[in-house]
């Protein structure tokens, strides 16, 4: 799909990249954003990737959309060959899968007829796509999952989900990087800090990253979070 440029107000624009979320959308819209953060910094004041689309904000004492729109036109024009260049960071999670931090892992093991430890293997196996973040700082979108493990949303929200729940809806999974209500389904904890206001780049993840779950005990996942085993 050749990029499309909408005016989105006075001072921003809108560059469509897909039709829908996948990995290779999501690796364009990061090609894409690397490319207008290194050719037009000076003019840009925000970049907001997402799913299939970018959210550009500009300098309207620097340039003008139309003329914005132009130069992105040509800087996106072989996008698909900076897309295959463009594979994103790698970034492995260590989780703890168990009950006690995965309140749902064994209801979804039962209804899609199988063992918790293939369930696990299943969520832990593939290399995800961070499509977009959103919803709280530092929660990252990521797909896809494993058709036979895909479920859609809890029927009711949980009030309080923990800060670090791995969780899973439809064909996405995430961390909660901070303690929130939610209604996915919670399989284990992430140790690592998803977002962190005091020190940059404040985000573990960004849109176009790909991730890797590894689980790990539960005595790792307390040394890695410096509690007392």
């Amino acid at each position: 799909m050749k990029p499309e440029i909408r005016l989105a107000s006075v001072d921003s624009l809108l560059i469509l990249l897909g039709e829908r979320a996948d990995a290779a959308t999501s690796a364009r819209v990061a090609a894409a954003a690397a490319l207008i953060r290194q050719e037009l910094a000076p003019v840009v004041t925000d970049l907001v990737p997402s799913y299939a689309s970018i959210l550009l904000s500009f300098d309207l004492r620097r340039d003008t959309a139309t003329a914005l729109g132009q130069r992105l036109e040509s800087l996106l024009d072989d996008l698909e060959g900076a897309a295959a260049t463009e594979a994103g960071r790698l970034v492995t999670l260590p989780v703890w899968y168990d009950p006690r931090v995965g309140p749902d892992l064994e209801a979804l093991a039962e209804r899609h007829g199988m063992t918790v430890g293939k369930l696990i293997d299943l969520h832990a196996s593939p290399e995800y796509r961070v499509f977009a973040i959103g919803f709280s700082p530092g929660f990252g979108y990521l797909g896809e999952v494993d058709a036979r493990i895909a479920t859609p949303r809890r029927d009711t929200p949980r009030t309080r989900v923990p800060a670090g729940s791995v969780a899973l809806a439809e064909r996405q999974t995430a961390v909660y990087p901070q303690a929130s209500p939610g209604g996915w389904h919670l399989l284990g904890r992430c140790p690592l800090a998803m977002f962190d206001p005091e020190v940059p780049p404040h985000l573990r993840i960004g849109v176009g990253d790909r991730v890797r779950f590894e689980p790990v005990s539960e005595r790792d996942y307390r040394r890695l979070l410096e509690l007392p085993a």
